[in-house]
């Protein structure tokens, strides 16, 4: 059996312990980056390997340091609710830079950037100031990251819920907004990180009637 070492930034999100427990449950090698010290033994318990790394504050050498033997990087990190404009900034754009820039030093070349549907519409007037920021600093990173040398995959998934997962999804370039659990999206990257071929794809996902491997299969 070959074992894949994954490093997830924001190792505590709720995407990245869904994923961090299937890549676990299998027997691959996963770091799960944390800011918050408090949130350690809960990444353990998933079976990955909690690292201590704040991504508003680490150089890009200490985090490509921390990429030793790394075969993909996924960025699950984000600023999340309660937090202002400027932390969307810092976290879900300049994190995931960050990130990306240290996976170039480190010689990491699978990149997989969990972003958001509807990053386009960031200068609708009718939207959330806060909520504007977020989805302009998703488009900023996604832009950011196709300027890099590496095999990246952008999945941006529809409105995030916490219902157990079908397995059953839509997954294209371009697909009608909807609602995508969070069991799906892990299940996603978990097959996109198995497909390092379909590297420099943009995806949108919700829920559907697709079979996950079929909807891969697709792409």
């Amino acid at each position: 059996m070959i074992v894949v070492h994954v490093v997830i930034a924001g190792g505590h999100g709720k995407i990245a312990l869904r994923l961090e427990r299937l890549l676990s449950a299998r027997g691959d090698s996963v770091i799960g980056l944390v800011r918050n010290q408090d949130h350690l033994d809960e990444v353990a318990d998933t079976g990955a390997q909690a690292v201590l790394c704040d991504l508003e504050q680490a150089s890009v050498s200490f985090v490509a340091d921390t990429l030793d033997r790394a075969d993909t990087v996924v960025f699950a990190a984000g600023a999340g609710p309660g937090s202002g404009a400027a932390r969307k900034d810092t976290v879900d754009r300049a994190a995931a830079v960050l990130l990306a820039d240290a996976s170039v030093a480190a010689g990491v070349r699978r990149y997989l950037l969990v972003s958001s549907m509807g990053v386009d519409r960031a200068d609708d007037p009718d939207l959330d100031e806060v909520f504007a920021a977020y989805l302009r600093a998703k488009k900023a990173a996604e832009d950011e990251l196709r300027t890099k040398d590496l095999d990246w995959a952008v999945l941006r998934p529809g409105s995030l819920t916490d219902e157990q997962g079908t397995g059953l999804v839509r997954l294209a370039p371009s697909v009608a907004p909807g609602s995508i659990s969070r069991d799906d999206v892990a299940s996603v990257l978990l097959g996109l990180l198995d497909l390092p071929e379909l590297g420099g794809i943009t995806a949108e996902l919700v829920g559907g009637s697709t079979p996950i491997p079929e909807a891969l299969a697709t792409l």
